[in-house]
Formats: structure tokens, C-alpha cells, sequence
């Protein structure tokens, strides 16, 4: 996936993160946000027989992004890995939560609405994933 040329515009400072790292740790408390400029990584999720593998994501994927927009729980809802070296773009976290206040509550009710079904369907994945 490209990356949209309006993050760049988002986009406060880079990191550069080395093979199997640790991006983001599920149900550890965060609220920031990533794109990947280059890499990859993979997002994995706690099940009864260990760690799930749910996808991989490569440039231009957002991550991070379900704590910021659900705005109820901050804790993460997978892990985030670093697939060989990754470069990544932090975003600016308070630009985007001004600009989110001024979407009318019917579109934040609807984005909402669409992050929990993600949520959810990571949460299933992660099951089915574990059974293979």
C-alpha cells in the first residue's frame, strides 16, 4: 500500500526500528500513532495457545490507531512487530485529535461503531488463527 501523500503532513518525527522489536504490546497502555514508511510488520494477538499471528502490514499501513479513535480505553488490543528493519512515522497525535473533535458526533458514532466491529474481528481472527 502507497502511503497517502496527506500523512506526510502528519507525520512529528521518524524511528527507525530494528528486527523483531516490539512496536506496541497488547493491553499495555498507548494512545500514539504510526505509519509505516518502509518494512514491515506483523500484529499478533494473545490466544489460549500462544501468540496468533493476525496480519502483516507494510508501507503505508496505520498502526495504533484503535485506542486513539475508540477514546474510552487506552490499552493496545495486539501486539506490533517489527519484520526485519522497519521505518516508522509517528504521527502528531494532538493535531489529529483536534481535527477529530470537528467531525460532527454522528460520523465520530459511526467511526466508533466501525473500530469496535474491527476490534472484534481482530479478536475473532486471533481464535480461528490459533486453531490452525
Amino acid at each position: 500500500m502507497a502511503i497517502d501523500s496527506i500523512i506526510y503532513a502528519y507525520i512529528v518525527k521518524e524511528e527507525v526500528v530494528q528486527p523483531n522489536v516490539t512496536i506496541i504490546e497488547e493491553d499495555a497502555k498507548g494512545d500514539w500513532l504510526y505509519v509505516v514508511l518502509e518494512g514491515k510488520v506483523k500484529v499478533k494477538k494473545r490466544t489460549p495457545k500462544g501468540l496468533a499471528t493476525i496480519d502483516t502490514l507494510k508501507e503505508g499501513a496505520i498502526i495504533g490507531e484503535i485506542p486513539f479513535l475508540l477514546k474510552t480505553q487506552q490499552l493496545r488490543t495486539a501486539f506490533v512487530i517489527s519484520e526485519g528493519v522497519v521505518r516508522l512515522g509517528i504521527l502528531d497525535k494532538e493535531r489529529l485529535e483536534k481535527e477529530y473533535e470537528l467531525l460532527s458526533p454522528q460520523l465520530k458514532s459511526l467511526i466508533r461503531t466501525m473500530v469496535l466491529r474491527l476490534k472484534e474481528t481482530t479478536k475473532k481472527a486471533s481464535l480461528l488463527a490459533a486453531e490452525l
